[in-house]
């Protein structure tokens, strides 16, 4: 019989069209649930069970992942989870206990310089171990800073995207596909990848591969970018998601629309792309500071 987190991610997959990323994360929380309350209650932890579950038993269970060392942003998201997978467990219908979240600071997305951007994609590169990874590494975070793509979205690409034209269809969360437009030098970047790939760039194969050929992990440009953002003196907070910050940020203070930046970033609501009005006002903000004299 199959457990009850599994069968949960099964549903966030298949019916929920969730990334596999949220599916690991939200099946892993449910484990973690199950587990505490197995100690907890002392007993096997049924679907009959979980749906008599008590605030006080949540508070105790968040209270456990506290002194794991978890922050309020992941307490926060882990009772987001546990909330998904009662909900999912539970009669339709069903009340879930009331318990508040832990109150999370919405950090603003600090974006770096087109100057620093391209640094960072140069030097990337330039430490890869074999000329084709050099290609792939430039290309790929050109894709995140010149196109606004997610990691996930990019290394998810597969050669039927061949040949390039001036626009790109991709794949985003919950499958929700958009047309994000490629600046030459990206198309040029890509195109310099695919002709020193060592493998062929079949239409259901991945476009990026690893260093074994197998589908490139988000991991392994991470990692790139820590090596590079370290050698440049730039913050730890220079991520590969910064890069597409970055691109959001730019836009937005050359003048796009709000409305046209959601659909290039692919967000599901206008709220989610309000952001970056804080990013931009923080931008001019530091700008201010540094320049001018009465500062």
């Amino acid at each position: 019989m199959k457990s009850l987190p599994l069968l949960y991610a099964q549903h966030l997959a298949r019916d929920r069209r969730r990334s596999a990323h949220t599916v690991r994360a939200y099946e892993a929380t449910a484990v973690r649930l199950v587990a505490f309350l197995q100690g907890h209650w002392g007993g096997e932890v049924t679907r009959e069970a979980l749906a008599a579950i008590t605030a006080a038993d949540l508070r105790a269970f968040l209270a456990a992942r506290r002194n794991d060392g978890i922050g309020n942003a992941s307490a926060a998201r882990e009772l987001s989870a546990v909330r998904g997978f009662l909900k999912f467990v539970g009669e339709e219908g069903a009340e879930l206990p009331r318990l508040r979240g832990p109150r999370v600071k919405k950090g603003v997305p600090r974006p770096i310089a087109p100057h620093e951007a391209v640094a960072l994609a140069e030097l990337a590169s330039e430490e890869a171990s074999a000329p084709w990874i050099a290609a792939r590494d430039w290309a790929v975070l050109l894709l995140l800073y010149g196109a606004g793509l997610r990691i996930g979205e990019a290394v998810g690409l597969t050669g039927a995207v061949l040949p390039l034209g001036a626009t790109l269809r991709v794949t985003g969360k919950r499958g929700k596909t958009r047309i994000v437009p490629l600046l030459p030098q990206v198309r040029d970047a890509i195109e310099a990848y695919a002709r020193s790939n060592p493998w062929p760039a079949s239409a259901n194969a991945p476009l990026f591969r690893g260093a074994k050929g197998g589908p490139l992990p988000p991991g392994a440009i991470r990692k790139s970018v820590r090596s590079a953002r370290t050698a440049l003196g730039l913050s730890e907070r220079t991520t590969p998601h910064a890069l597409r910050h970055s691109f959001a940020t730019h836009l937005l203070g050359r003048g796009a629309d709000l409305r046209a930046l959601q659909e290039l970033l692919g967000h599901a609501s206008l709220s989610s792309t309000q952001i970056y009005t804080a990013v931009d006002a923080a931008h001019l903000l530091d700008v201010y500071r540094n320049a001018h004299p009465r500062a």
